[in-house]
């Protein structure tokens, strides 16, 4: 039965996509993993998440990855562009799954298999923690990159996320085209 894991990282910032991954994980992958410490992205160090991302990567684990810019969330809401990316990360995997298991407790619509939602899912299952970090990861590695083009915004130390910094800087200098516009952004 091939059982693929959806997570998403980026729903609460102010700023930047939000990232969905789905993953894939054969078994021997999973024990590998496991025995390398996995667990859900937000109860790792960004240095681990790194770490475990460059394993995942090196055994050749089965995944994809959707991002929704802040302008789709702006237009759908930030729940529409969850649910939409994750959609498309599971459809663009190069294998059909029997089954999807999304953290939260939302389907996602999908017509080519079973889905069960299921809160805390990123603590529960393999595939799904792996998902979460690989989404962390690349939502992380994006934001990086995003400071360079808007260095006065800092989106290097908070990711978009709102932290004081974020709000005095959003006072000063009002929002860049990756702020998510629908937000409540003061």
């Amino acid at each position: 039965m091939k059982v693929v894991g959806v997570d998403e990282a980026g729903r609460g910032p102010l700023a930047g996509p939000v990232v969905a991954a789905a993953v894939y994980l054969e078994n021997w992958q999973t024990r590998e993993l496991l025995s390398m410490g996995l667990n859900d992205s937000k109860k790792l160090s960004p240095k681990r998440r790194e770490a475990l991302f460059e394993a995942v990567l090196n055994m050749g684990v089965c995944w994809r990855a959707q991002a929704a810019s802040p302008a789709r969330i702006d237009k759908y809401n930030i729940l529409n562009a969850t649910l939409w990316a994750m959609k498309r990360a599971v459809v663009q995997l190069p294998l059909k799954p029997d089954l999807v298991v999304i953290d939260g407790n939302m389907p996602i619509g999908l017509d080519l298999c079973t889905e069960k939602s299921i809160v805390g899912a990123d603590s529960k299952v393999p595939s799904v923690a792996v998902a979460s970090i690989i989404a962390k990861v690349l939502r992380d590695r994006a934001m990086v990159r995003f400071s360079r083009m808007f260095p006065q915004y800092g989106f290097e130390r908070h990711k978009g996320y709102p932290t004081k910094e974020h709000y005095a800087v959003l006072r000063e200098l009002g929002p860049c085209k990756l702020h998510r516009k629908s937000f409540r952004l003061l």
